[in-house]
């Protein structure tokens, strides 16, 4: 009898009191989800809980033990009702410190923003022994701790964290990628990078813009456990930018 494939899972925590009265609509689920399809790693559970420790503490408790990864959404940002990291540091029996290295990341980040406050300080502030994922959208880090992804609400800047971590968790099957570079703004193509990408299954589409020699570009790529896959993708993509009438640089620019 042939040996069962190992199935990798993952769960999430969505946290925030707007989630669940409706001000706020929730995208990070099916963003986490595809992320994690292409990574080898089913989503296998999610669950919604409100701004309070004890609900947050269960919920990181009881999903971390029978999943092999924990994401969480929300709660991390600079006011007093973000208790997330609180939450986790007593769901995991440790302490809060400051990181260093996130301090000094959010002063450079607020020194030509209006300088440092100590709300803004707050979300340097991590479970003791955490790492962090870099972001590049708005400075605050997010944070890793045991098999725990702490991650932001605001969806374009769970996206960033999760294009950081891509490649680096342990999961079914490893990610293979390929690139291509053209000189169009970012904002001209969005549609048909998410249209390419829902076309091709199994498949995410990275963009990463870019200012040089005084012309606006980007460099695509696109990432798959599947190398044919990626191939198709790509020809798809670039296939449909020459026909828009522009040069598509194959390995990127």
């Amino acid at each position: 009898m042939a040996e069962q494939e190992r199935v990798w899972t993952a769960a999430l925590v969505v946290i925030g009191d707007e989630i669940l009265s409706g001000r706020t609509q929730d995208k990070n689920v099916a963003q986490l989800a595809s992320w994690l399809n292409v990574q080898g790693i089913r989503l296998a559970e999610v669950r919604i809980v409100g701004d309070r420790e004890d609900a947050i503490v269960k919920a990181v408790n009881t999903l971390r033990a029978r999943n092999d990864y924990l994401f969480t959404t929300g709660g991390i940002g600079p006011t007093h009702d973000d208790i997330t990291v609180d939450a986790i540091a007593a769901a995991l029996g440790r302490g809060v410190v400051h990181h260093p290295q996130a301090l000094a990341v959010l002063e450079r980040y607020y020194e030509t923003r209006g300088g440092m406050t100590d709300a803004r300080a707050r979300m340097a502030r991590v479970p003791e022994g955490a790492d962090l994922i870099e972001n590049r959208v708005s400075g605050a880090p997010g944070i890793h701790v045991e098999n725990i992804f702490i991650m932001a609400g605001v969806p374009h800047i769970t996206a960033g964290m999760l294009d950081r971590l891509t490649g680096t968790l342990e999961g079914g099957r490893p990610v293979v990628s390929g690139t291509i570079g053209c000189w169009v703004a970012e904002s001209e193509v969005a549609d048909l990078l998410r249209a390419t990408e829902k076309a091709h299954e199994g498949v995410s589409i990275g963009s990463y813009p870019f200012f040089r020699d005084g012309r606006t570009g980007a460099n695509f790529v696109a990432r798959s456990p599947d190398e044919a896959v990626v191939g198709t993708c790509l020809a798809a993509l670039t296939a449909a930018l020459e026909a828009d009438g522009r040069v598509v640089v194959p390995g990127g620019i």
